[in-house]
Order: structure tokens, then C-alpha cells, then sequence
């Protein structure tokens, strides 16, 4: 074989669960990798993943194959949650770059036919004002940044025609169809399926029905002949129900409901960052968070003031539905600096791209009110309140889809210093969209006031330096 002397050993794409077992049966052997190949040639994948994968809980030798999976016709909600995994690797659709005015619109199978019939005049007016902002927000700024003289003429007009879609789409809204590529891990891609199998929506539902289903099947396109193997069939097999994480939650919002006092706390605004020093209160408050509608600074604080035996008493209820097969629920990871966001959905999808943090959401709201960009004319705002009000008349699980990016929503982002200086000094730069730019900048505030020690060391681009035609 060309190269056996090399210490760096390249090998070609291989059937997901034979490449997971070629790479752990080489970690268990003292051959070669390419006697590992050839032993796995002539013997059974499932066999080996059936005794060690699932049999003796060997979890580890799923992180050794990879499946790539794209996702097309989703709504912009399923796009959002297909992606809430840490270890994820993949990208959406992007609506600086793609026009979604004739994309139509996904309509929740929740809803009856009078129920989809209020839902869709509202989405096909929010998609009309899509367009309309989005034609003249152009010629505003055509006439406001004349072309550089260096610049080419399609460069400028793309470059325009980017920034426009910036303003328009405050007007896209979850249920909106998108597009998602991802590459995951078979051990990533059975917790996805699982969780999604869990959702309140149905059309999550379906769709973790539908990649069990995909899992059991060759492989639908390539660059070359279809392969004849199955893209992961034992996986397929395995793939049931995350209960627990529903009835976690189920189980926690009653028990807030039952035992939290009433609200207390104003609105501390935009961006609220505090540091936790109290771990069982922070853990506490965390598995509340998503349940309720309360800032985290009000929940970390009631917590902290709570005897031991209560806040037992909370991750007893988290807990007590967990089998022996359940990990933790993410709430119980921690952080050092907490970030309680009240931001709108468009910026949340770009700032959920950031893996090296925790994130919690609360329910998706209409009560929160929204953003009105400047740029925007009259007919733009009142399409986002109309939606805003038929989303409040409609049924849920479903008036969700009708949220516009525009509409406001509250998220907690845990992480460590470094992801926070990481996130302050990408999303604060001229080539970002503004939503997020002000977010970033007030997180760099806020962690300035915290850590004045530590400030020096926040590079971030204020939101009021522009340069709109740098993409």
C-alpha cells in the first residue's frame, strides 16, 4: 500500500457504521489500520455495533462514524431546533443571500381549516411586505452608498442587495421554508432523532420518524452511483422516544407553577449577565428557565435563597423521570458568566450557531413585543403587528410558525470568558447583521462592568461604526 511508512495515514469515505467499526476495532487491536479494513470487509458491522454500541453501552465507538443529511422544505422553526445540538456541524440557508418572497410557507398540521386559513392570509401579507421592503430598502440604500468607483457593479449590487435582505427579513417568520445540511456524529444524529421524536410540534415529530426511516435506506444522491449500502441501519433500530426530556419539563413547569412566588423582578433589558458562584442555585434556576416566562437573574436569586432541601426538590422533579439510559439534561451544565437575552428570533438564529456555550430557551412568544429596524416604512411595522396579533388568536402548539424574525424571545447563553470574547468580537463586526451587532456590543458592556479587570482584553467594533457594503 502507497505511504504504509507514514505516520499520517489518509482513508476514503466509508459507510457510516463501517467506519465506526473499522476505527474501533483498530483501537481495540494491535493491527493496522488497513488490517482493520479488511477484517471489516468480511465481517458484520451490526453484529459488532449490536454487542458493543448497544449491548455493552460502548457510546464512545458512535462518535466514529459520520452522516451527512440535508434537510429541504422545513419551516424555519424545525430548522432551528434540527440545529440545537452541541456537537453539530452543518449550516441553513442563509436569507442574506436568498430571496424567500416565493418560497411560500409551511402550515402547522396542528391547526384545522379555518385555523390554516387565518394562518396563511397572515403569512402571504407578511410575505408581501417582504418584498416591498425589501425593493425599496434597495433604493434607499443605492441612493444612500453611491458605488465606490473601485468596486464592480455586480459586487455593488449584490453587496446591496444583501444589506436589503437584512432589513426585509424581520418580516420572514418560522414558518418560512428553509434549507439544512448537516454532518453528525451516528451518536449525535441518534440523540437529534430521539429529541425531535419528543417535540411538542409535529412536525419535529415526523421528521425524527423520518430519519430513523432515511437511516434504514441507501443513501438517496452523491457525486457518484448511489452506494448499496445502508447509511445506518442498526442505528435505525434503537432510535426511540427522548421521554424524558419531555416529562422533565412537563414535570418542572407544573412544580414552578405550584411553588414559585409571584413575579417580582422588572425587565433588566436586552442583555443581563451575571456570574454565578452558587452552583446548586444556578443549576436549579437553569431547569426552571425554559418552563417559565421569569429573567434568570430572578430565578438564580430565588434559588440562592431557597434551603438545600428545595432546591433538592427541584432537580428531584428533573430527575425523577430519567432511566438508566438518559444522560443529564443540559441544565445541569454550567458556566461562568450567564447571558439572559431578550432578543428577536433573526438574531437568535445567528448567535445559536455558537456550540461553545450552553443554551436554554423559553417558550417562543408573541408577548415580548418586537424590533423595528430603521428602514422599515409603516406598511413593514404593521405586517409584523398583524402577524404578531393573529399569532396571539391561534392555537399552540402552531401560532408559533407565524412568529416574524422581528418578534422578540427570551434565551440564556451559558459559557466560559474566551467563548464570550469570541462571540463579542465576530458578531460586533461591520460585515454582521446590525440586529446582532448591538446584542454583542451590549454583551461587552455588560461583561466590562462585571470584569473591569478582564475589559481590556473585549475587542469589539462599536455598532454605530458601519461599513455596509463589506460583506
Amino acid at each position: 500500500m502507497p505511504g504504509t511508512t507514514s505516520r499520517v495515514i489518509t482513508v476514503a469515505p466509508l459507510p457510516p457504521e463501517k467506519c465506526a467499526y473499522a476505527l474501533a476495532r483498530y483501537s481495540r487491536s494491535p493491527d493496522s489500520i488497513q488490517k482493520s479494513l479488511d477484517w471489516v470487509r468480511t465481517h458484520d458491522s451490526a453484529k459488532f455495533l449490536e454487542s458493543f454500541y448497544f449491548q455493552y453501552g460502548h457510546a464512545s465507538i458512535a462518535d466514529l462514524g459520520h452522516i451527512v443529511m440535508c434537510f429541504e422544505g422545513v419551516s424555519e422553526l424545525a430548522a432551528t431546533e434540527i440545529e440545537d445540538e452541541q456537537l453539530w456541524d452543518g449550516q441553513a440557508r442563509s436569507s442574506r443571500y436568498q430571496d424567500f418572497a416565493r418560497s411560500g410557507f409551511v402550515t402547522p398540521p396542528e391547526f384545522d381549516a379555518e385555523q390554516s386559513a387565518r394562518y396563511e392570509q397572515a403569512g402571504r401579507t407578511l410575505l408581501d411586505a417582504y418584498q416591498t421592503v425589501h425593493t425599496r430598502a434597495a433604493g434607499y440604500l443605492s441612493e444612500k452608498l453611491p458605488r465606490p468607483a473601485e468596486m464592480k457593479e455586480d459586487m455593488y449590487r449584490r453587496n446591496i442587495a444583501a444589506r436589503a435582505f437584512d432589513i426585509a427579513r424581520y418580516l420572514l417568520f418560522f414558518g418560512v421554508p428553509t434549507g439544512v445540511g448537516q454532518v453528525t456524529s451516528i451518536r449525535t444524529l441518534e440523540r437529534q432523532i430521539r429529541r425531535l421524536k419528543a417535540s411538542e410540534f409535529a412536525e419535529l415529530r415526523s421528521l425524527g420518524d423520518e430519519i430513523a426511516s432515511a437511516c434504514a435506506e441507501r443513501a438517496m444522491c452523491g457525486l457518484g452511483e448511489a452506494p448499496e449500502e445502508l447509511v445506518a441501519p442498526t442505528l435505525a433500530k434503537y432510535v426511540d422516544v427522548d421521554s424524558h426530556r419531555a416529562r422533565s419539563r412537563a414535570d418542572l413547569k407544573q412544580w414552578a407553577g405550584q411553588n414559585l412566588p409571584p413575579r417580582s423582578m422588572p425587565e433588566p433589558g436586552r442583555v443581563d449577565v451575571l456570574r454565578p458562584v452558587n452552583t446548586p442555585a444556578e443549576i436549579a434556576a437553569t431547569l426552571l428557565y425554559p418552563v417559565t416566562d421569569r429573567p434568570f437573574r430572578e430565578l438564580y436569586e430565588i434559588a440562592e435563597g431557597w434551603t438545600a432541601a428545595r432546591r433538592a426538590e427541584v432537580v428531584d422533579v428533573a430527575t425523577a423521570s430519567r432511566t438508566r439510559r438518559d444522560d443529564l439534561l443540559r441544565e445541569f451544565r454550567g458556566g461562568l458568566y450567564a447571558f439572559d437575552l431578550v432578543i428577536d428570533i433573526g438574531a437568535y438564529r445567528d448567535l445559536h450557531r455558537h456550540r461553545r456555550c450552553q443554551q436554554y430557551r423559553q417558550e417562543y412568544t408573541a408577548l415580548l413585543g418586537h424590533e423595528t429596524p430603521p428602514g422599515i416604512d409603516e406598511s413593514g411595522t404593521a405586517a409584523i403587528a398583524a402577524a404578531l396579533q393573529s399569532a396571539s388568536s391561534l392555537p399552540q402548539p402552531g401560532a408559533q410558525y407565524l412568529l416574524p424574525f422581528a418578534s422578540r424571545s427570551r434565551f440564556l447563553f451559558k459559557m466560559d470568558f474566551a467563548e464570550a470574547e469570541y462571540i463579542i468580537r465576530v458578531r460586533s463586526g461591520v460585515k454582521g447583521h446590525f440586529s446582532y451587532r448591538q446584542v454583542a456590543w451590549e454583551m461587552r458592556e455588560k461583561l466590562m462592568h462585571l470584569e473591569p479587570e478582564l475589559g481590556r482584553l473585549l475587542q469589539a467594533t462599536p455598532p454605530w461604526i458601519e461599513d455596509p457594503l463589506t460583506r
